[in-house]
């Protein structure tokens, strides 16, 4: 005799049937890149950005606010009263020199924010002043003066090169300027910039007499 089947209320879904086993997919070590590694991909984006927004501002700049006629700077006139050398080859120099700058520009003034002047007695370098800042306007002429004076002790070639000039009294002296200056356009300035003037100068030796026969010295400008 068959056996009866058991009542159910409700459906029959059957036996239970598990569920289906899911599948991950982990990506090789030569796919995508790391947390760090894109992190330093993307900040040398942003540097390399930055650089490059920079690099065009600053050329805009300069095209904006180059000078049409470049500054010039000229050594006016320069007064070596002391240039002796003592018996134990210490040098004892006072130089004074006047110098001359012509901003030609219609429309650009300058600000001269530092300005130290140094004077040099072949590679020696004799003495430093720091002169007094200022604004040069457009199409204006200035005038620095400053004056050297103090001892420098002078050996080997600096030694040899000093006895062959003193035959003719006449000295192989630069004066540099390390200047720290702004262009001004109307209300707009640049950054500043660092130019550097060296003036070669042939320097008498004299005592004061105002009447010397120094040349008026073109000086050159490097920025």
């Amino acid at each position: 005799m068959s056996e009866k089947q058991p009542h159910l209320n409700g459906a029959y879904y059957g036996p239970a049937v598990p569920p289906p086993t899911k599948h991950y997919h982990r990506p090789g070590r030569g796919s995508g890149c790391g947390g760090c590694c894109c992190l330093f991909t993307f900040l040398l984006k942003i540097i390399l950005s930055i650089v490059v927004i920079v690099g065009l501002a600053a050329l805009i700049v300069w095209l904006i606010f180059r000078p049409i006629n470049p500054i010039k700077f000229h050594v006016t006139d320069a007064q070596l009263t002391e240039f002796n050398l003592t018996s134990n080859n210490n040098l004892q120099y006072k130089l004074a020199v006047n110098i001359t700058i012509r901003n030609p520009n219609k429309k650009i003034g300058i600000y001269y924010d530092r300005i130290e002047a140094r004077a040099y007695y072949e590679n020696q370098r004799l003495a430093s002043q720091m002169l007094t800042p200022f604004y040069q306007g457009h199409k204006t002429t200035s005038v620095l003066s400053s004056t050297f004076d103090g001892q420098q002790i002078l050996l080997g070639e600096d030694l040899q090169d000093f006895n062959q000039e003193k035959t003719s009294g006449i000295y192989s002296v630069d004066v540099k300027l390390y200047l720290k200056i702004r262009f001004k356009l109307g209300k707009i300035k640049t950054p500043k910039l660092k130019p550097v003037i060296k003036c070669e100068l042939k320097v008498p030796l004299n005592s004061g007499d105002s009447t010397s026969n120094f040349t008026a010295t073109k000086c050159e400008v490097d920025f």
